[in-house]
Order: C-alpha cells, then sequence, then structure tokens
C-alpha cells in the first residue's frame, strides 16, 4: 500500500512539471490567472504590468530602445527557414523561429547562483574539463582570475564538445521555474559561449520532461558574445526540483562554456528544516527597493522631513551630465562643526553599476532616523556625538545605466565608468609616488611632509583627464575635517586598506603597507568581523580570492595594485583614514534580496562609525586660550601626522597603548605629552598650550612697525680722557 501510494505521488509530481498540465499549478495560482488563461490572454503580474501574447514588458521596452536588442527573448516553434528570410532579426531573439509568443507568467526572482544562496553541492553537469571549469564555477557574473588555473576559472565547461551535455540545479524543494538567463565564459585568452540551449526539468533527477511548444521541443537562443547576459522566459511557470540547460549549439570557434542564473520560487514547504535554517528575516520596516534617482531623492526628503532636527541636504556638485551629487548630514546640530565632535563619511557608487552601497547607505540613513526618534540610546549616543555625512550615489550617471536594464541584465561592467569613461574610484592624484621619490632622496619629512601632500599642478590643469565628479569629491574632502571614512562597493566580500599601490613598479600585487598599518587592519577587522559572512569559514569564495582566510580584510595593494585611489589620496592629502568595503558578491543584488544584504551589513556599518571614536583628539591653543589652526600633531614612531582644523581640534585615530604625542605650531615653541589610549569607546583627550618662541614675537613687533628695525633714541655720546692703547704704545716707542 505504502509503494502504490508512493508511485502516485511520484506521478503526481512527474505530471506537475510539464508546462501543459495545471494539475500542479492549480495549487498556487490565483483565480484571475486561470480565467485569464482560460480565456486565451496572458497572465497579469503581480505588479498589474501586462504581459498578454505580443506585448513586451515595460522593462524589455526600456532596454530595446536603449540597446536596439530585445532582451526578453520569446519561445516559438523550430522554423529555421522563416529565419533565413528574416535577416533583420535581433540575435537577441528568444528561439529559432520567427513567429514570438511572449511569456505567460510572472517573473520569479533569482534563485541565488550569482549571490550563492545556491551552494556549490547544488550544481551539478555530464561533465567537466577540469576542476576550475566544474558545475560550481557556473555562476552569472562568476569573474576568471588574470591567470586561469585549475581552480577558479569564468564559467562551467563541458568535458566535450557536442549536444548530450547539461548543466543542473538543484533546488533542494518544489519550485516554480520561470526562466533562465545565460551568459558566456569570463576569460581574457578564451571566447566561448552557448547560442541555443533546450531547459528540461525533474523531481527525482531521472526522468525528465523537456518544456515543449506543442509537439516540438522548446529552443532557447542563447548569447552572441560572452559578457552580456541573456534571459529567455518560460511560456508558462514550470514546478519541480532540478531544472537543466542543455546546450545544443555553441560559438564555432569556442566550446560548452556557460554561466547561469535560475529564475524560480520556491512553494512553501514548512518542512523543509534546510530552508527554514537558511532563512535570514529583517525586523527593520524600511523601503527595500531599488531607487533611481528621483525615488532617491524622494527618500532622502522623506528622511529629512521625518527627522528636520537631525538631518540636512546638501549637493557636493554635480555629476557630468548635470545630476546633482547629494549628500544628508545626520547630527544633533546640523550644519555647524562642534569643536571637538569628528566628522565621518560614507559614500557609494563611484562605480555606478555597483548598487548594493547605494541601497545600503539610503537603508542606513532611514534606519537612523527612525531609532532615533524611537530613542535607541545606541542611534542617539551615535548621533549625538558625531557629525555624519553620507554619501549614496557618487556617480549616478553610471546607476541610471545599469537601472535601466536591471539586476541581472546589466552585466558585470555596464555602468562603472562615468559619463566621460573615467574610473571615478581611481581618478585621484597619485600621491603616493612623490612620496616615495621623496623617501627615497631622504627629503622627508623636512623638504616633503610626510602628510597633506600638496595636488601636483598638472592635475589641477584644465585638460587633465579628471571627472568633474572627481573634483567634487576633493573639494569636499577639503571643505570638512573628515576622520574616518567608508566607501561601499561590491564584487565582493572583503574590506581594503592603504596602501592601494603597490611600491615596486610592474608588480601587480605586493603587500604595501602604510605607516597606520596596525590602525587601519583593526578599523577594517572591526567591519569585517561583524559582517555575517565575511569572516565565515564555511562561506564560498565570490570568485577567485579566498579572504576569509585574512579575516575578511586585506592590504589594497596585496590584493592588486590600484593607482590614484580614493583611499590612498584621502590618507596622504587630508586627515581621513579612508576605507574600501566590498559588501557583496553580487553587484546589483534583487530587489527581493535587499531585506537579507541589509541584515548582513548593518552592525558592521554601525560599528565601523564607531571607531571614529578611538584614539585621541584635543585642542591645541596658545597661552590666552586661543586656537591654533593647521598645527601639527606627531606621534612618535609613527611616520605620519595630522593638522588641526579650523577650530583647533584634532582627531588621530591609535590603537589602545600609550604614546609620546607631539604639537607643533610655526611661531610656537613645540610641547609633548604622553596620550593613553585604552579599550572602551572614547576617545582620550589630549590638549596642548603652546607658547609663542622669542623669534616670534620679534617678528610680531617688526609687523607692527611695518617690517622697519626699531630705531632707538641717539644719546650724547661721553667724553673720555683715556688714551688709546695704540697711542700709547707709539708714544712710548713701541709702535
Amino acid at each position: 500500500m505504502l509503494g502504490l501510494k508512493s508511485g502516485l505521488l511520484a506521478l503526481w509530481v512527474l505530471l506537475g512539471t510539464a508546462a501543459v498540465c495545471h494539475g500542479a499549478e492549480e495549487e498556487y495560482l490565483s483565480r484571475r490567472e486561470k480565467l485569464e488563461r482560460a480565456r486565451g490572454f496572458g497572465k497579469a503580474s503581480e505588479s498589474g504590468e501586462d504581459l498578454t501574447p505580443g506585448r513586451r514588458s515595460l522593462e524589455g521596452r526600456r532596454a530595446e530602445r536603449k540597446t536596439g536588442k530585445q532582451v526578453d527573448r520569446a519561445v516559438t516553434k523550430n522554423k529555421p527557414e522563416k529565419l533565413k528570410k528574416n535577416p533583420l532579426k535581433s540575435p537577441n531573439s528568444v528561439s529559432d523561429g520567427d513567429a514570438r509568443m511572449q511569456s505567460a507568467t510572472e517573473e520569479c526572482p533569482p534563485m541565488g547562483l550569482e549571490n550563492l544562496k545556491i551552494d556549490d553541492f547544488q550544481l551539478h553537469a555530464s561533465s567537466t574539463l577540469r576542476y576550475g571549469l566544474g558545475a560550481h564555477r557556473g555562476r552569472l557574473n562568476i569573474q576568471a582570475g588574470l591567470y586561469e588555473d585549475d581552480l577558479y576559472d569564468g564559467a562551467w565547461c563541458a568535458g566535450r564538445n557536442d549536444a548530450l551535455q547539461w548543466f543542473e540545479v538543484d533546488a533542494r524543494r518544489l519550485t516554480k521555474f520561470t526562466g533562465v538567463i545565460t551568459q558566456g565564459r569570463s576569460s581574457l585568452w578564451s571566447s566561448d559561449w552557448v547560442t541555443s540551449y533546450r531547459v528540461m526539468v525533474s523531481n527525482d533527477s531521472h526522468s525528465w520532461i523537456t518544456l515543449r511548444n506543442g509537439s516540438k521541443d522548446l529552443i532557447f537562443q542563447g548569447n552572441s558574445e560572452k559578457e552580456i547576459p541573456v534571459r529567455n522566459l518560460f511560456p508558462a511557470a514550470v514546478v519541480a526540483r532540478y531544472i537543466r540547460i542543455n546546450p545544443l549549439s555553441w560559438f564555432n570557434k569556442g566550446g560548452v562554456c556557460m554561466r547561469a542564473e535560475v529564475l524560480g520560487c520556491p512553494l512553501p514547504d514548512p518542512n523543509n528544516y534546510y530552508h527554514r535554517r537558511n532563512e535570514v528575516i529583517t525586523t527593520d520596516e524600511l523601503d527595500f527597493k531599488h531607487h533611481g534617482y528621483k525615488e532617491m531623492r524622494q527618500l532622502m526628503k522623506v528622511v529629512n522631513e521625518m527627522c528636520p532636527n537631525i538631518t540636512r541636504i546638501y549637493n557636493i556638485g554635480k555629476s557630468y551630465s548635470g545630476l546633482k551629487l547629494y549628500a544628508i548630514e545626520i547630527s544633533d546640530r546640523p550644519g555647524e562643526h562642534e569643536v571637538g565632535e569628528p566628522e565621518f563619511r560614507y559614500t557609494a557608487g563611484s562605480h555606478g553599476n555597483e548598487v548594493l552601497g547605494r541601497e545600503l547607505l539610503l537603508l542606513l540613513m532611514h534606519f537612523l532616523c527612525v531609532e532615533y526618534l524611537s530613542g535607541n540610546p545606541r542611534v542617539r549616543h551615535l548621533v549625538d556625538e558625531t557629525r555624519i555625512h553620507l554619501l549614496p550615489s557618487v556617480n549616478p550617471d553610471g546607476y541610471e545605466k545599469a537601472f535601466q536594464l536591471g539586476s541581472e541584465l546589466s552585466g558585470w561592467s555596464l555602468g562603472r565608468w562615468s559619463q566621460d569613461g573615467i574610473d571615478i574610484h581611481h581618478n585621484f592624484p597619485d600621491l603616493n609616488s612623490i612620496l616615495w621619490e621623496a623617501e627615497a632622496k631622504k627629503w622627508v619629512p623636512r623638504r616633503v611632509p610626510n602628510h597633506h601632500l600638496p595636488i601636483p599642478a598638472w592635475y589641477l590643469a584644465r585638460n587633465g583627464s579628471v571627472a568633474v565628479e572627481t573634483r567634487a569629491l576633493i573639494s569636499w574632502m577639503e571643505k570638512f575635517p573628515f576622520v574616518l571614512g567608508g566607501n561601499l562597493q561590491g564584487g565582493e566580500l572583503v574590506v581594503t586598506f592603504p596602501y592601494d599601490k603597490t611600491r615596486t613598479a610592474g608588480v601587480v600585487h605586493e603587500p604595501s603597507p602604510s605607516p597606520d598599518d596596525h590602525v587601519f587592519r583593526w578599523l577594517a577587522f572591526s567591519y569585517a568581523s561583524t559582517h555575517r559572512l565575511m569572516t565565515a569559514a564555511h562561506r564560498r569564495v565570490c570568485h577567485t580570492e579566498d579572504f576569509a582566510k585574512e579575516d575578511g580584510a586585506i592590504n589594497g595593494a596585496a590584493w592588486h595594485t590600484a593607482p590614484g585611489s580614493m583611499n590612498d589620496f584621502s590618507y596622504l592629502h587630508t586627515n581621513c583614514f579612508e576605507l574600501s568595503m566590498f559588501v557583496g558578491c553580487d553587484k546589483f543584488p534583487h530587489e527581493s534580496e535587499l531585506p537579507e544584504e541589509w541584515e548582513n551589513n548593518r552592525e558592521s556599518l554601525l560599528v565601523f562609525m564607531e571607531q571614529v571614536h578611538r584614539g585621541i583628539k584635543g585642542v591645541v591653543s596658545d597661552l590666552q586660550g586661543r586656537p591654533i589652526a593647521n598645527a601639527t600633531i606627531a606621534v612618535e614612531g609613527i611616520h605620519h601626522n595630522v593638522k588641526t582644523a579650523t577650530d583647533g581640534d584634532y582627531w588621530r585615530l591609535l590603537n589602545p597603548g600609550e604614546y609620546r604625542v607631539w604639537a607643533r605650531a610655526e611661531g610656537y615653541a613645540s610641547s609633548s605629552k604622553r596620550c593613553e589610549v585604552g579599550y572602551d569607546m572614547g576617545a582620550t583627550k589630549c590638549d596642548f598650550a603652546l607658547a609663542r618662541t622669542n623669534l616670534s614675537r620679534i617678528r610680531e613687533i617688526m609687523e607692527r612697525f611695518n617690517k622697519q628695525p626699531i630705531r632707538l633714541r641717539h644719546l650724547p655720546t661721553p667724553r673720555s680722557n683715556a688714551t688709546p692703547t695704540w697711542a700709547r704704545q707709539r708714544r712710548e716707542g713701541r709702535g
């Protein structure tokens, strides 16, 4: 009896996988959807968008206007003779037929090949060319290393080039599959991609059903090059546990290689322990969605209206296309620098396609406002004691390019650069070379300072290749006395810190520590260790580097050299210690993944901001209590100094310990004292009162007399009866 029940259950599930059967779908489709399908109309999506056959989705129309290609593929009958008669047909059409039929189902979100929710054990393949090209590497947008090897290549590649190969995903539960996204192999040396394929589904991985259109197998058209993702939506949802992609044709000068993502909605299953164990739920009621430029500006306005007493919106300049670079200040006295209160900044979106950082900062400003109003003591202390600046979109032009195609179709690099083709994050003057050359000539610190290096004249020239966004950032960095900053990026899970450039010319990567290397490592670890995934030993490598072995933090140059980075410039030109946080493997996660990404990074964002209060702080003034601006604060044993702000206050980030600290200013006698930094949060106060030097007093007096020598009154010279020695000697006959 038990065997009979099991057989009937397997038969029912198997029938549910066919697109033409409705038995399994009836439990999950609404009454309206079934009525529409019975009438012959396409099913309406949850957003209300009409997906009737023959009509393209709004996203598809936008993509077609942008690229001249229809990105969403329709599924059609096999009519190769029609294809020959239609030479103007887009290479991104959905099958090798001419007639088109639009998808009749809503689109589910990505299952998680790109963002690693699908682990390596859920990916299988018919054969593998070598381990580095195994099924575990067949993830959308996965990147190969510069030098390809047997471990980290950029796709799944079959061991044989024939139509019997397949790539399989095990969802580990019944899932409603709605589409597939494919991509070619990431490689500098090879050109491989699949040009057409079939899709099969199963519930037991033994009996497979091919998606069909009537009596013929559905043939999906794949890629026409290796980087641009191509999405194919199924004509109807398919319920199954396993899904296979069966390549039928491929680039004639390459092999069967592909990267993929599967679109699917897991069906409710309270008995699925694996899913419940890995489910992450947020309790914060925030705006979890992707925000275009106008929506971002509107959200910032809403936050400002909610918390007018602690927020202020301003812009630091404009992008190449004229979009304003908006920032929001969060402080108990917005618009005012308070003496002794450090200033902190977060920036995001210098690479426009790295969208997660932008959304995290929008969520952060909303979170700080809501929690401040609710009386959260931690947030209140942070806001009352820190002047926080959040700049969510440094490169809005690049973001708009990626945003138009969406999270899965923008690829790895679309929107990375500014409108005029410049990588903003690496567009700053290379001050490292200037400092290191001076050190080699032993000019530091007498002729060349070890801090606040001036910007070279060639960089400031009008014809220099400097983005307008970069110039705006430099002005902003010079205007505010920032102490600590972080720029949020994407595509990896790691925190990097200066120096980002290698000292040895021609070397791609080698450790390049700064004088504050120990402080930077502390700061980097404070973010990485509180992130949910960065230091997890069990997590999978995003692309080619296992940063979990480095505790989720690495010297920038030890990863790869990057001259002119924002981090190095900030450290060498200003007081601000800047780090880069790569907050996720997926640069542009799907909207449904934002709550979990917020949970991954929320604590890290708060902890890192709190580090601005570690080290020493104080005010440098003269004996009359007047503040001294631009005084130099030097720590014994650390060859990097900081300067006081306009009000004479300073902040110096230091690890716990005891330090000999010097304060120097032109015209004043230097002063030193021992300052102790504890493990408790809160900077140690270390004030200095400097006395004027005698030389400075003389100069001050000369200034009063317009730099003229002081003339003394001429007194009459008294006469003397004494005879000069030479006259007396001559008189005595000795001359």
